[in-house]
């Protein structure tokens, strides 16, 4: 077990459901999964190969944020909720490229990410890292424990990739988030990444659909897509950050020889506190 300072002893790991950050980790070709979770990956492939396109380009919207958010933005601190297991190209590490003195928090609520959590604690000498084993659902103690690194009267870039759509009513996550964005000042901005069925086809989306519907059935944490117009209201009282909200696979892509990505079932969006 990681040592992670001011960390509680975490709950045992569970093996016997599939775990989404470890199914993502399993995605992008990472290592720290289990039996469980490489059956649930193989089998939302076969239904819907579309999702591996998905959790690359949630990787690498990630990067291009971050890289953003650090640069042109100005950000030198950032409140990452919904980690998931270390790989290449972390928060810090983008973020520290840009800007060493970045400070940065990691939350995830799932034992192993804690487990691996030194990873994530090796950054720059100028910045900060940090990891808090916390839920999203509960807002209020992750900003509470945020505050012993990050200074909340400064602005902070809250990173939700990947997580809004495991918390099933619209309504109860909208102020979650709404929450988040109260306690940042002037200048903070919000980048997020959220599952939808819109974007693709009527055959894509169909598959997309089943695969959710067996991942629902097997999974502790249950997955609910949103429309466009959904995934707007997280941006209730923000300025937009052109592109606006779009497939992952389009915010302020790099040019290629290879012409403009095709979309995927996810949305991304960057905001910025007025």
């Amino acid at each position: 077990m990681t040592d992670v300072p001011g960390q509680d002893t975490p709950p045992a790991i569970d093996t016997t459901k599939p775990h989404s950050a470890r199914v993502w980790n399993y995605f992008l070709g990472g290592k720290d999964h289990y039996d469980v979770d490489r059956a649930m990956g193989e089998q939302a492939k076969q239904v819907f190969p579309g999702i591996i396109d998905i959790a690359r380009a949630d990787r690498a919207f990630l990067g291009r944020a971050v890289r953003y958010l650090a640069g042109e933005a100005g950000m030198r601190q950032f409140l990452d909720i919904g980690t998931g297991l270390p790989t290449m190209d972390n928060t810090h590490e983008v973020a520290q490229r840009v800007a060493p003195d970045s400070r940065v928090v990691y939350v995830d609520n799932d034992p192993l990410v804690l487990v691996h959590a030194r990873a994530l604690l090796v950054g720059t000498p100028e910045g900060k890292t940090d990891y808090l084993q916390a839920d999203l659902r509960d807002p209020d103690v992750i900003l509470k424990k945020a505050a012993e690194t990050l200074d909340f009267s400064q602005p902070v870039a809250i990173m939700l990739l990947g997580i809004l759509h495991f918390v099933p009513d619209l309504d109860h996550v909208h102020g979650i988030v709404m929450r988040l964005l109260d306690a940042v000042p002037s200048g903070s901005h919000l980048a997020l990444t959220h599952a939808t069925s819109d974007l693709v086809d009527a055959a894509a989306a169909q598959a997309n659909e089943q695969a959710q519907s067996e991942w629902n059935r097997r999974a502790a944490d249950t997955i609910t897509s949103r429309t466009r117009e959904e995934i707007l209201r997280f941006f209730d009282g923000l300025e937009l950050v052109e592109p606006g909200l779009v497939s992952m696979s389009r915010w302020r892509v790099e040019a290629t020889p290879f012409g403009e990505p095709a979309d995927v079932a996810g949305y991304c969006g960057v905001g910025r506190k007025p």
